[in-house]
């Protein structure tokens, strides 16, 4: 007998991954709060749709949820329609928003009152990995909640790790994004010098990638950024919210994110700039536009 698996959340990562469950052989069950687009999906990949999480979940073995951020979350598991209210005794919450470690503690111990598990599962790899099925997953939960888990996951993911108990994914996945962030600036001023010095970007990266300097985002996000084209992966609107819950984790557990604070502050000025739903490598547009300031 299939797993069933409901999905909640069809965002341009949710849609894709609950596909891949789909095509991997799992009766799927999906909703979304436009339920055009749950509809969509469904005839899509011949799946199911649902008019209220709850509803979605009622059967599942496992519900995957990827929504926008904490009170996305809370609205989609609490309350009369939500995932907790329709989930039969030992199904599985796995969540693949990326949020604060509080609010994955608190719907854990939401799921654990009433016989289920929930694992805070956020992951890398963006709308390009997740399309193409090879996430890589940050976990927190307990050993034999994620061993039961991990086997389903792989149907979008090509990577996936217990890194501690419930909250501990969560955190991980801030550590990705304080590592992005000045990767990502660093990656901006090389390209900004580049070109001020007037040399010929492709070969400046084409040499340098081979070198210390080389990154994923050098190499993915390089060429996009020397035509001043940011419409390829993750926006800056949700980079900020990401940045934001690392700081104030940050500011609890004592750490100092002087270079991430200065980041967030530089992407809030390209979201003044009108670059809310730029992707993460648009600092470059900062750095540009104030050329003509000087």
């Amino acid at each position: 007998m299939s797993l069933k698996v409901a999905f909640i959340g069809l965002g341009v990562m949710g849609y894709p991954m609950a596909g891949h469950l789909k095509n991997a052989g799992y009766e799927t069950c999906v909703y979304n709060r436009t339920t055009a687009k749950a509809q969509k999906w469904a005839n899509e990949y011949l799946g199911s749709f649902a008019e209220t999480p709850k509803a979605a979940s009622k059967n599942a073995d496992f519900v995957f949820i990827c929504v926008g951020n904490d009170d996305d979350l809370r609205q989609v598991v609490k309350g009369e329609d939500g995932v907790l209210a329709g989930l039969k005794p030992g199904a599985v919450i796995v969540d693949h928003t990326t949020t604060s470690a509080e609010v994955a503690k608190e719907l854990a111990e939401l799921a654990k009152a009433q016989g289920n598990d929930f694992i805070d599962a956020p992951v890398s790899g963006g709308q390009a990995g997740a399309e193409n099925g090879v996430l890589t997953v940050m976990c927190g939960g307990d050993d034999a909640v994620f061993a039961k888990a991990q086997p389903v996951m792989a149907a979008f993911s090509q990577f996936s790790q217990l890194l501690g108990p419930v909250g501990s994914g969560q955190l991980c996945k801030m550590v990705n994004q304080i590592c992005i962030a000045g990767v990502v600036q660093g990656l901006a001023e090389g390209m900004h010098f580049a070109m001020n010095a007037g040399l010929d970007g492709e070969k400046v990266v084409e040499t340098i990638a081979k070198g210390a300097a080389g990154s994923w985002q050098m190499k993915n996000r390089h060429k996009t950024m020397l035509k001043g084209e940011y419409e390829f992966g993750f926006a800056v609107d949700w980079m900020r919210k990401d940045l934001g819950i690392a700081l104030d984790e940050a500011r609890k557990n004592g750490s100092q994110l002087p270079v991430t604070a200065i980041v967030d502050q530089f992407y809030s000025e390209v979201q003044n700039l009108g670059g809310g739903r730029y992707d993460t490598s648009s600092l470059l547009a900062r750095l540009e536009a104030s050329k003509g300031k000087h």
